[in-house]
């Protein structure tokens, strides 16, 4: 698989101006006619017959406002040209098209998507977000509100539970609340080509990453007190 073909087709990002959270790896995934998501529950079974294949980008954040770990995904569906035909983007759980009636927001290969401020689902149209009714709470009095989320899938090194929610909580409410702007401004996600790994690498990696904040957030939660 050449990771550096593929990444050409990632997504150009809009993030608000406030957004404090940026990604830090992109797992990518060559998915054919039959294929499935390995980190998502869809299956790609009734694909158009132009279609050669769907390139998924699973990119991850080490924070959502709300919580520790943060999984988004797009789907570029490539034409038998090396086109983009169609493309798709996760948004809450669920998936919505990512391309506008018009294609306005392709240009060539790069899809330009829009990020909920802190939150991270996916829309070619940010006034979106502003409908949602959690849009601002969720970034500033809910900050930290879910603790350490993890898919099913997740693999744990460690045993968390209760008090690492509450550690997650104490450490969003203090270090991450922020009032969203709905201002926003482009992150080419394409050119950040160290990000871009095979989905097995960072499957592996998460963990690792996981403890890492964890560690982190229990040297700045203490540090205030030993001072």
């Amino acid at each position: 698989m050449d990771i550096k073909l593929l990444a050409a087709y990632a997504p150009r990002l809009y993030l608000d101006k406030k957004e404090p959270f940026y990604p830090v790896r992109v797992g990518v995934t060559k998915i054919r006619q039959g294929g499935h998501s390995p980190s998502f529950p869809r299956r790609f079974e009734h694909l158009a017959r132009e279609i050669e294949y769907v390139i998924e980008f699973a990119i991850y954040w080490d924070y959502d406002s709300q919580h520790l770990y943060e999984l988004e995904h797009v789907w570029v569906h490539v034409d038998k040209d090396g086109a983009v035909a169609d493309a798709e983007a996760s948004f809450h759980g669920k998936y919505m098209k990512a391309l506008l009636p018009d294609r306005s927001n392709l240009d060539g290969k790069t899809v330009s998507l829009y990020s909920q401020p802190g939150k991270h689902a996916f829309s070619a149209i940010p006034i979106l977000f502003e409908l949602l009714p959690h849009a601002r709470t969720a970034t500033d009095q809910d900050a930290g509100l879910d603790g350490l989320t993890l898919p099913d899938w997740y693999k744990a090194k460690g045993q968390y539970d209760d008090k690492t929610n509450e550690l997650v909580r104490t450490y969003q409410q203090k270090y991450h609340r922020f009032t969203p702007t709905f201002e926003f401004v482009p992150y080419e996600l394409a050119e950040k080509e160290l990000l871009f790994v095979p989905w097995e690498e960072l499957y592996e990696e998460i963990p690792d990453r996981i403890e890492a904040e964890l560690a982190t957030i229990r040297h700045r939660l203490k540090e205030p007190l030993e001072g």
